[in-house]
């Protein structure tokens, strides 16, 4: 799944100036102001375009491993890499590292529940107080995200019915793929993070600031750790749905995004 740029729409025709002209040739146009704050799209974002952009970023995510190049590797060789060490080591996390305590895990698994809950909530709020205050911003804000949790919650229930790996409460920590009987409710990987990561990635991109990203980016980490200390998932459960939530949430921020951050150069 890759992070990829909507190319940018035509430009708006200038005006004419107004007044008569004194000669046989007719007034030169007036220079029009440069767009600072939107970049053209031939896409509206609104709830009504949703669901048609949903079904094309299905279309883009599942079909993208067949457009893979070069370039790509630098994103798949580490995350490959690191996927394959955290499912080596997570027997060790899990029964070595990752305390077995009802209260702690109980607490972990409340505080994941109350972060997740934060990052479902934002699009609401920021697509209600957007209207509320017809700012065009918030309200793409809030669609956005909510659009980049939907992508990340298809893409991950698919990867579940495909992976089907059971939860570490199961058969002693051992976490083996494809058991029948993990269906939808498999491990691999963390509905969580898939989540919060995708989220965060629209958000993080609509508000670029470093106190932004700051936040955002902890809350998502937040909801990463707390589903392994709640013993909810292994280590490489949670690293692969981040990295699939950050890569859904960048490519529907890209694709889709009209306001052009303040700190653009950092992209």
């Amino acid at each position: 799944m890759l992070a990829v740029c909507a190319p940018a729409g035509g430009q708006t025709a200038a005006q004419p100036a107004q007044g008569k002209s004194n000669g046989p040739l007719p007034e030169a146009p007036q220079p029009q102001p440069v767009q600072t704050t939107r970049r053209d799209s031939s896409e509206a974002v609104t709830v009504r375009s949703t669901p048609m952009h949903l079904l094309r970023d299905q279309g883009t995510i599942w079909s993208s491993p067949v457009h893979l190049n070069g370039g790509d590797l630098k994103v798949l060789v580490p995350l490959t890499l690191a996927t394959g060490a955290a499912i080596a080591t997570d027997y060790r996390a899990m029964t070595q590292v990752v305390p077995i305590n009802p209260t702690l895990n109980q607490h972990s698994i409340d505080a994941s529940n109350a972060l997740i809950g934060g990052f479902i909530a934002a699009p609401v709020a920021f697509y209600g107080l957007g209207r509320f205050k017809q700012n065009a911003h918030q309200s793409e804000t809030g669609i956005l995200s909510g659009e980049a949790m939907v992508d990340g919650v298809v893409v991950e229930e698919g990867m579940r019915l495909i992976f089907r790996r059971e939860r570490p409460d199961v058969d002693g920590n051992k976490g083996h793929f494809f058991q029948s009987d993990a269906g939808t409710d498999g491990s691999f990987p963390s509905l969580h993070s898939v989540v919060a990561w995708s989220g965060a990635a629209v958000l993080a991109g609509e508000y670029p600031s470093w106190w932004s990203k700051l936040f955002f980016y902890s809350a998502a980490t937040g909801v990463s750790i707390t589903r392994v200390l709640g013993r909810q998932h292994f280590p490489s459960d949670v690293v692969v749905g981040s990295a699939v939530g950050w890569l859904v949430g960048r490519y529907v921020f890209r694709a889709r995004h009209k306001y052009v951050p303040k700190l653009d150069d950092e992209y």
